[in-house]
């Protein structure tokens, strides 16, 4: 009776042919951002608008295939790099890994998806299919990628409340009525200005700064200028939650 030789590089413990079988059903691996940014009075999350099948001319997130020898964060970071042109990132962090067997029609998919944050004062040039979008009024979109971006922005409100994670949307200096904007766009509801500075202030998330902010044209007192105590992601109270109003 032949014995069957134990090809070089399998296990003892696995059939050549069942390694081969394991080797080919190996899932497509892809990283995805959804890049959040403050314009105007609103939350705007960034999307490129696909130009072949599957939803063709749907808009997706950025990002794409993980490469066999990189990490998911650093692979992110290329896609944004080539293919959006975005760099000045202000906070990154892993949102939820996605892996619905029929998310995407063309093969089983596992996506990671991460949330990108982009100062309000910062202008990205952006390739000509790509746009930012009101979370709001988001177009039709490819695969789960209106889910994904709604992930986002609840961890995004979420974090808000505990963290100082607006450090990444906020410019270096500013008054407390254009930080109070930029909360009120990602949070969704009225926040009061008076509470919203004493909070601020109490748990040292933001400083005055001897500076104050250039004349308006209708006059008045110059605002006085603010910044985040550090620009680097705490925990400023785990317990707190700005509600909206009864």
């Amino acid at each position: 009776m032949a014995v069957r030789q134990k090809p070089e590089g399998t296990s003892s413990f696995e059939p050549a042919d069942e390694r081969a079988t394991t080797l080919q059903s190996r899932f497509r691996h892809e990283v995805l951002a959804v890049v959040f940014q403050v314009r105007g009075s609103g939350l705007h999350v960034l999307l490129w608008q696909r130009a072949r099948e599957p939803f063709s001319g749907c808009w997706s997130l950025p990002g794409g295939p993980v490469g066999d020898e990189e990490l998911l964060g650093s692979s992110l970071g290329r896609h944004l790099a080539t293919k959006v042109d975005l760099t000045d990132v202000g906070n990154l962090e892993q949102l939820e890994t996605r892996s619905d067997i029929g998310r995407d029609p063309r093969e089983r998919t596992i996506a990671t998806a991460y949330v990108a944050l982009v100062s309000s004062n910062v202008n990205p040039s952006v390739p000509d299919d790509t746009a930012w979008w009101p979370v709001d009024e988001l177009p039709d979109t490819a695969f789960d990628h209106a889910s994904i971006v709604n992930s986002g922005r609840t961890r995004l409100r979420a974090k808000l409340t505990y963290t100082n994670v607006a450090y990444a949307l906020a410019p270096e200096t500013f008054t407390i009525a254009e930080l109070k904007a930029i909360y009120v766009a990602c949070l969704g509801h009225a926040i009061s200005t008076t509470n919203f500075q004493r909070v601020l202030l109490r748990r040292k998330v933001i400083e005055a700064t001897s500076e104050v902010a250039a004349p308006s044209p209708s006059g008045g007192r110059p605002a006085s200028l603010y910044r985040f105590a550090r620009r680097s992601l705490v925990v400023t109270d785990p317990f707190a939650v700005f509600r909206p109003p009864l």
